[in-house]
Parts: structure tokens; C-alpha cells; sequence
């Protein structure tokens, strides 16, 4: 799978990047529970659901709110977790006491204990950009677009709900599309829910 992007991208990405870390912690804070409260009306949260979500960083949207929104639920939280730097591979773990920082510095669960993407009934997942279409644009690794690339071959069976969470800063125009892009479902702002035509 080819991690190289277009320059169109490159330069797409950067801009929304240098928006996204302007965001103040008020802001961060204010779109985090507005999130959390659309993410709340939804049907998705069931006990039992298998959720997987991420540990942010500074500029993403942050997931706390959401993380003690789906525990409350009584749903199975789960990160993920590099298992191959190299071949960009990741897999998702069970939330638990015990993390460890991977080798991009983002904690993950130190459990042993590990779900492939698609056995997990909703994804949660962090976007740099994404447009009307439902593409995303992430941070340029593929890690997300190897676990979830079960999906281009699927028939009947669609695995997971994909929901990205961003800025509404971060929507754009169009996004070119790569071959081994995954598109998604719906993503959720603090100006409320995109559902795009033909997903979920």
C-alpha cells in the first residue's frame, strides 16, 4: 500500500493542521461537549458495544467526555495499538490501568488483550480534514487506512460504523482520493452530524 501523498494533499494537510493548533483549550473543550452530546443522541453507545476510540493529542478533538460517555453506556472501550512501526500495522486493545507510550509517543494499553478493527461494532476516529464525500484526510501514516482495509473487499458485510471527529474548520471542498483510502460513515462536529450517501 502506498503511504506517498499529493502535493495537493501535503499542502491540504499542513493548512488544516496550522488550524486545528490554533484551536484554543476553550474551544477544544466547548467542541468536545457539543460532540459528545450529538454522539449521545445517537443509538450507537448500546451496552456491549464494541467502541474504538483514540487517546488524543494536543490538536485533536479530545476524547475524555467520550470516553466516560461510552463507559457510562456500558459499552467495551478499546485504543489502538501499534504492533508493526515498520509496516504501519495496528490493532485495538482493551482500555485498562496499565499504558505505555508506542513509538510515536501516544499512549496505548499495555493489555494483551487485542481486537482487530473489524470486529468492533463503532470506530471513533481522528481527522486532519474531510469533505461532503465522506473522504478523510489523517495525519499521512496509513494506519488507519491498513486496519480498516478489510472494507474495499467486503460484499455484504460492512464491519464497523467509521466515525470521524473533527473541527467543522476541517471540512473541505474535496479531498482526492488515494486507491487505498477507507471512506466513512458520518463525522461529528461541534456543529452537529454529517452522514454521507450510500454509508451508514
Amino acid at each position: 500500500m502506498p503511504t506517498h501523498d499529493s502535493d495537493d494533499r501535503r499542502v491540504q494537510r499542513a493548512a488544516l493542521r496550522r488550524l486545528r493548533r490554533a484551536v484554543s483549550s476553550i474551544e477544544r473543550q466547548r467542541a468536545a461537549r457539543a460532540i459528545g452530546r450529538y454522539l449521545a443522541a445517537t443509538h450507537w453507545l448500546r451496552p456491549g458495544t464494541r467502541v474504538g476510540i483514540y487517546a488524543a493529542l494536543a490538536e485533536e478533538i479530545d476524547t475524555r467526555l467520550l470516553i466516560a460517555l461510552a463507559q457510562s453506556r456500558g459499552c467495551e472501550l478499546l485504543l489502538p495499538r501499534i504492533t508493526a512501526m515498520r509496516s504501519r500495522r495496528m490493532t485495538f486493545t482493551t482500555i485498562g490501568p496499565h499504558h505505555r507510550l508506542n513509538a510515536l509517543g501516544i499512549p496505548e494499553p499495555a493489555s494483551a488483550h487485542r481486537v482487530a478493527a473489524r470486529w468492533l461494532h463503532v470506530i471513533l476516529i481522528p481527522l486532519v480534514g474531510f469533505d461532503a464525500q465522506g473522504n478523510r484526510l489523517g495525519m499521512g501514516a496509513g494506519f488507519y487506512d491498513r486496519a480498516l482495509a478489510f472494507r474495499r473487499y467486503r460484499r455484504t458485510w460492512r464491519g464497523p460504523r467509521l466515525v470521524g471527529l473533527a473541527y467543522a474548520i476541517q471540512k473541505l471542498p474535496h479531498i482526492a482520493v488515494q486507491p487505498h483510502d477507507i471512506p466513512l460513515d458520518a463525522v461529528l462536529t461541534e456543529q452537529g452530524m454529517h452522514t454521507f450517501r450510500g454509508h451508514r
